[in-house]
């Protein structure tokens, strides 16, 4: 399934980008691997990998900013990596619409898996035709075609927003945990921290809703989690 996909590794450290690479490349994949932030919009630009592995501190252009200019181009998956204990960071990051992040030091077995969940949750299979489109009033979803629409206008949403948002619209009424959304959307290869759930809904309603801080779609459950009003 992942055979071939194409991984961008992008970290100052030399030891980093070159354990990266050979775990990647015996886990099948095509690996590119640049050390700041100049090299890799460039690298980005020419190859268009499936996901990119980012580091948040890189010299000439920091990591925010590589992914912003990433962001604008196409929505390619994108893991964060992020120093120990950073905590604003991988905040900031899911906030801006990292898929995923991965703390230093972290296990390059586990960073395979979580590239490898992450893949396999932005390229899942097209649904059939009779589920292909959901459409509630003024929000539509096309599955197959991955696109949203509110009024006819084409809302611009992440690879992991786009699943939460199809995973509840495909369960109206249902009540999700944080925790369920875990399983459901990040996998075993997710650490299991639910504030990156949190995160996630408050930058989708803000996407869907026309009041966000009063949701009338993504409705919360308190002290239960979210579901989704059609």
């Amino acid at each position: 399934m992942d055979d071939g996909a194409r991984v961008l590794v992008v970290d100052d450290e030399p030891m980093v980008r070159d354990v990266l690479s050979r775990y990647l490349e015996r886990g099948g994949f095509e690996v590119e691997a640049v050390a700041d932030g100049e090299r890799a919009l460039a690298a980005f630009e020419a190859s268009r990998p499936d996901l990119v592995l980012l580091d948040l501190m890189l010299p000439r252009i920091d990591g925010f900013e590589v992914f912003r200019q990433i962001r604008a181009r196409a929505s390619s998956p994108v893991i964060m990596i992020t120093a120990r204990g950073q905590t604003t960071d991988r905040i900031v990051g899911l906030e801006i619409g990292a898929d995923d992040y991965v703390s230093k030091p972290f296990s390059p077995a586990e960073v395979v898996a979580r590239v490898r969940s992450v893949l396999r949750r932005s390229s899942a299979t097209a649904p059939a035709a009779s589920e292909a489109s959901l459409r509630f009033d003024d929000l539509e979803i096309d599955a197959a075609a991955r696109e949203v629409r509110i009024d006819g206008r084409s809302a611009s949403l992440t690879p992991k927003e786009f699943d939460l948002l199809l995973l509840f619209a495909s369960n109206p009424r249902r009540v999700f945990s944080r925790f369920q959304l875990l399983d459901e959307l990040w996998d075993v290869a997710f650490d299991g921290d639910p504030a990156t759930v949190t995160v996630h809904v408050r930058r989708l309603r803000e996407k869907i809703e026309a009041e966000p801080s009063h949701p009338r779609r993504l409705v919360t459950v308190w002290g239960v989690g979210y579901r989704f009003e059609p």
